[in-house]
């Protein structure tokens, strides 16, 4: 009984170690939490190429309700934006209106060993619905392979249950941060 239980508790910590490795292997962003309504700075954490090879392009894909979209240029990479004509103009601060907003912005032209790590950022503003968690699906490029970190959990699932999660940010109350 007592050999069973050993060989139990040594299977559950493999498991956990795991799932830790497949977990920091994956594009993230930095801070998974903001307050509904502001304004956040994404930061996607790119923990290597793909399969060993070097990653080339980075796109992300921006969900509904994330505006005014501004992507940070980075030495080295090309910074291209596609747009799309919204339904109904928005008004922003001090009366600007925002007929069209980025839908994808994509990084090309740079080269990131599978050996090293790094970051690509951008600012949006945030939609006004705590609660809500906003999944940014990546597809990583590299030299002859894809990594595509696309998949949004189904009802009653988490991103843990995934091979490939997209980055997820859960929007909270502003007296919840």
């Amino acid at each position: 009984m007592i050999r069973m239980t050993r060989v139990v508790a040594m299977a559950a910590t493999l498991a956990s170690t795991a799932l830790i490795g497949t977990a920091s292997a994956h594009v993230t962003l930095d801070q998974r939490t903001a307050t509904a309504g502001s304004t956040y700075k994404a930061v996607l954490r790119v923990p290597h190429g793909c399969d060993g090879k070097a990653m080339i392009r980075l796109r992300v894909r921006i969900p509904d309700g994330v505006i005014n979209v501004k992507p940070m240029p980075k030495p080295g990479w090309n910074v291209a934006t596609v747009k799309e004509k919204l339904v109904a103009p928005i008004t922003l601060e001090h009366g600007r209106q925002l007929t069209e907003t980025i839908r994808e912005v994509s990084w090309s032209g740079g080269n990131l060993p599978d050996d090293f790590y790094d970051e690509f950022v951008f600012r949006a503003e945030l939609p006004k619905k705590p609660g809500t968690t906003l999944y940014f699906p990546v597809v990583q490029e590299c030299d002859g392979a894809v990594s595509r970190w696309i998949e949004i959990p189904e009802s009653g699932k988490s991103s843990r249950d995934y091979a490939e999660p997209a980055p997820a940010l859960r929007l909270v109350a502003p007296d919840q941060r």
